[in-house]
């Protein structure tokens, strides 16, 4: 395990927080695509992958080192009789299946997805400062609007690698 948790650790001192930023009927949270497209590239440089298995009434996420085998899993229980309004069954499966995808993972890789709201670890004044994620997906909006990289930072937080991809695409335009 020890290769694993080097990696491991060497993938959350890279990983930015992931702010929440997508929003639903009065409240917000950190989509499972935005999560994925910040954390798949950090995953792969560091030898990392994870797999999500449902299975009958659990969910069962693995992460793993890829060269050399070790991995870690953890399983939650996938309630049962849940009702939401307007959805059916396979509705409610689905979106209750991507909740639960996206908070283990989150937990297994040790995420930042949500301010602390608490006040124990993140100053009020921090709290106003945070900003979402600039990922590819927003590459169209910010080219509509002429934006700067240096107008993306004062907006957005930014990986490296996002940031190197968005400087190409103005440069080639493309």
């Amino acid at each position: 395990m020890k290769i694993l948790y080097k990696a491991l650790a060497e993938f959350q001192q890279e990983v930015p927080a992931i702010f929440k930023d997508t929003q639903a009927y009065g409240y917000k949270y950190a989509n499972l695509s935005n999560i994925l497209e910040v954390i798949n590239p950090l995953m792969k440089k560091n030898g990392l992958g994870f797999t999500q298995i449902p299975n009958q009434n659990d969910l069962k996420t693995v992460v793993f080192h890829f060269e050399s085998g070790e991995c870690i899993e953890s399983s939650i229980t996938i309630p049962t009789g849940v009702q939401l309004k307007g959805m059916n069954d396979f509705q409610i499966m689905g979106s209750g299946l991507t909740y639960l995808r996206r908070y283990a993972l989150s937990s297994m890789l040790g995420l930042v997805t949500d301010v602390d709201s608490d006040g124990t670890q993140v100053a009020k004044k921090d709290v106003a400062t945070t900003k979402p994620i600039f990922t590819e997906a927003n590459f169209e909006k910010a080219k509509t609007a002429n934006a700067t990289i240096e107008k993306i930072k004062s907006v957005y937080s930014i990986t490296q690698e996002v940031e190197a991809n968005y400087l190409k695409f103005l440069t080639n335009g493309n």
